[in-house]
C-alpha cells in the first residue's frame, strides 16, 4: 500500500510542476480550440503542433538560415584572408615609422 502512496505523491509532485510551468493551462486552450473548431483538421496532431508553435515550416526555415549563414562564414573567411594578404602587400610599399622619421 505504501508503493501506491508513494506513486500518488509522485503524480502529485509531477502535476504541480506542469501546472506551475503553464503547461496544463497551454495544453488545455489548444484541446479547447480544436474542440470548438467547426470544420474539424484531418491531423489533430498537425493542428496542436502548429497551435503549440512546432509547425514544420519553421524548420525548413531554419535549415534555409543555416545553409545561409554557412555561406555568408565561408565568404567571411575568403575575405579575411584577402584581407590579410593585401595589408602584407601593403607593408611592402608603405615607409616604417623610422624610415619617414629620419627624412
Amino acid at each position: 500500500m505504501s508503493y501506491y502512496r508513494g506513486s500518488e505523491s509522485k503524480r502529485e509532485q509531477f502535476r504541480r510542476y506542469l501546472e506551475k510551468a503553464g503547461v496544463l493551462d497551454t495544453l488545455t486552450n489548444v484541446l479547447v480550440a480544436l474542440y470548438e473548431e467547426t470544420e474539424k483538421p484531418n491531423n489533430a496532431l498537425d493542428f496542436l503542433k502548429h497551435h503549440l508553435g512546432v509547425a514544420g515550416v519553421e524548420t525548413a526555415d531554419a535549415e534555409t538560415l543555416r545553409l545561409g549563414l554557412s555561406e555568408l562564414q565561408q565568404k567571411c573567411d575568403l575575405l579575411m584572408e584577402e584581407n590579410k594578404e593585401l595589408r602584407k602587400r601593403l607593408l611592402q610599399y608603405e615607409p616604417t615609422p623610422e624610415d619617414g622619421a629620419a627624412e
